[in-house]
Protein backbone atom coordinates (compact mmCIF):
# COMPACT_ATOMS: atom_id res chain seq x y z
CA UNK A 1 0.00 0.00 0.00
CA UNK A 2 1.36 3.40 -1.01
CA UNK A 3 1.69 6.18 1.55
CA UNK A 4 1.68 8.90 -1.11
CA UNK A 5 -1.15 11.36 -0.50
CA UNK A 6 -3.71 12.24 -3.11
CA UNK A 7 -3.17 15.62 -4.70
CA UNK A 8 -5.77 17.82 -6.31
CA UNK A 9 -5.21 19.69 -9.55
CA UNK A 10 -7.72 22.25 -10.76
CA UNK A 11 -7.88 22.90 -14.52
CA UNK A 12 -9.75 25.89 -15.92
CA UNK A 13 -10.49 25.44 -19.62
CA UNK A 14 -13.53 25.56 -21.83
CA UNK A 15 -11.78 23.54 -24.54
CA UNK A 16 -12.48 19.80 -24.46
CA UNK A 17 -9.29 18.92 -26.36
CA UNK A 18 -7.20 20.78 -23.74
CA UNK A 19 -9.01 18.93 -20.95
CA UNK A 20 -8.35 15.60 -22.69
CA UNK A 21 -4.64 16.39 -23.11
CA UNK A 22 -4.15 17.44 -19.47
CA UNK A 23 -6.22 14.54 -18.17
CA UNK A 24 -4.12 12.07 -20.20
CA UNK A 25 -0.93 13.61 -18.83
CA UNK A 26 -1.83 13.92 -15.16
CA UNK A 27 -4.61 11.49 -14.26
CA UNK A 28 -3.34 8.72 -12.01
CA UNK A 29 -4.21 6.97 -8.76
CA UNK A 30 -2.61 9.78 -6.70
CA UNK A 31 -4.27 12.70 -8.49
CA UNK A 32 -7.77 14.12 -8.48
CA UNK A 33 -8.45 16.38 -11.45
CA UNK A 34 -11.20 18.96 -11.24
CA UNK A 35 -12.37 20.99 -14.23
CA UNK A 36 -13.93 24.42 -14.48
CA UNK A 37 -15.12 25.96 -17.72
CA UNK A 38 -14.93 29.61 -16.59
CA UNK A 39 -12.06 31.62 -15.14
CA UNK A 40 -14.46 33.57 -12.94
CA UNK A 41 -15.18 30.35 -11.00
CA UNK A 42 -11.55 29.57 -10.13
CA UNK A 43 -11.24 31.68 -6.97
CA UNK A 44 -14.29 30.08 -5.37
CA UNK A 45 -13.16 26.59 -6.41
CA UNK A 46 -9.69 27.19 -4.95
CA UNK A 47 -11.24 28.19 -1.63
CA UNK A 48 -13.55 25.15 -1.66
CA UNK A 49 -11.16 22.49 -2.97
CA UNK A 50 -7.73 23.76 -1.77
CA UNK A 51 -5.95 22.34 -4.85
CA UNK A 52 -2.22 21.68 -4.87
CA UNK A 53 -1.92 23.15 -8.37
CA UNK A 54 -4.08 25.38 -10.56
CA UNK A 55 -3.76 25.10 -14.34
CA UNK A 56 -5.38 27.81 -16.47
CA UNK A 57 -5.85 27.92 -20.21
CA UNK A 58 -4.85 31.33 -21.58
CA UNK A 59 -8.17 31.70 -23.40
CA UNK A 60 -11.21 30.93 -21.25
CA UNK A 61 -14.38 32.78 -22.15
CA UNK A 62 -14.43 36.30 -20.77
CA UNK A 63 -11.89 35.78 -17.94
CA UNK A 64 -8.81 34.07 -19.27
CA UNK A 65 -5.82 32.55 -17.56
CA UNK A 66 -3.92 35.80 -17.05
CA UNK A 67 -6.86 37.55 -15.36
CA UNK A 68 -7.56 34.43 -13.31
CA UNK A 69 -3.94 34.23 -12.15
CA UNK A 70 -3.93 37.94 -11.25
CA UNK A 71 -7.14 37.42 -9.26
CA UNK A 72 -5.58 34.54 -7.31
CA UNK A 73 -2.40 36.53 -6.62
CA UNK A 74 -4.41 39.52 -5.37
CA UNK A 75 -6.38 37.27 -3.01
CA UNK A 76 -3.15 35.69 -1.76
CA UNK A 77 -1.55 39.11 -1.28
CA UNK A 78 -4.54 40.27 0.75
CA UNK A 79 -4.25 37.20 2.99
CA UNK A 80 -7.61 35.78 1.94
CA UNK A 81 -6.11 32.70 0.28
CA UNK A 82 -3.04 30.53 0.76
CA UNK A 83 -0.47 30.71 -2.05
CA UNK A 84 -0.39 27.86 -4.53
CA UNK A 85 1.38 27.29 -7.86
CA UNK A 86 -0.33 28.33 -11.08
CA UNK A 87 0.56 26.87 -14.48
CA UNK A 88 -0.63 28.67 -17.62
CA UNK A 89 -1.26 26.98 -20.95
CA UNK A 90 -0.01 29.50 -23.52
CA UNK A 91 -0.96 29.89 -27.15
CA UNK A 92 2.44 31.22 -28.31
CA UNK A 93 5.90 32.13 -27.04
CA UNK A 94 5.05 35.86 -27.04
CA UNK A 95 2.50 35.14 -24.29
CA UNK A 96 5.32 34.46 -21.82
CA UNK A 97 5.52 38.20 -21.08
CA UNK A 98 1.96 38.34 -19.76
CA UNK A 99 2.43 35.00 -17.98
CA UNK A 100 5.36 36.46 -16.04
CA UNK A 101 3.49 39.69 -15.30
CA UNK A 102 0.45 37.81 -14.01
CA UNK A 103 2.50 35.97 -11.39
CA UNK A 104 2.19 32.54 -12.98
CA UNK A 105 4.74 30.08 -11.65
CA UNK A 106 5.16 28.23 -14.93
CA UNK A 107 3.74 27.71 -18.37
CA UNK A 108 3.53 25.27 -21.24
CA UNK A 109 3.15 26.22 -24.90
CA UNK A 110 0.53 24.77 -27.21
CA UNK A 111 0.30 22.46 -28.97
CA UNK A 112 0.29 20.53 -25.72
CA UNK A 113 1.93 17.19 -25.20
CA UNK A 114 1.70 14.89 -22.20
CA UNK A 115 5.42 14.99 -21.38
CA UNK A 116 5.58 18.80 -21.24
CA UNK A 117 2.45 19.03 -19.14
CA UNK A 118 3.61 16.32 -16.73
CA UNK A 119 7.12 17.81 -16.42
CA UNK A 120 5.79 21.32 -15.71
CA UNK A 121 3.15 20.14 -13.23
CA UNK A 122 5.53 17.84 -11.35
CA UNK A 123 8.12 20.62 -11.18
CA UNK A 124 5.63 23.06 -9.69
CA UNK A 125 4.26 20.48 -7.28
CA UNK A 126 7.84 19.81 -6.16
CA UNK A 127 8.47 23.53 -5.67
CA UNK A 128 10.46 24.49 -8.76
CA UNK A 129 9.45 26.94 -11.50
CA UNK A 130 9.82 25.46 -14.99
CA UNK A 131 8.50 28.58 -16.85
Amino acid sequence: MSTERTRTILLATDDDATWDEVEAALDDEHTTLERLRAGKDVRHAVLALDPDLVICDLQIGNMGGVATTLDLRLEEGAGRMDPRPVLLLLDRADDEFVARRSGADGWVHKPLDALSIRRAAEGLLAGSAPG
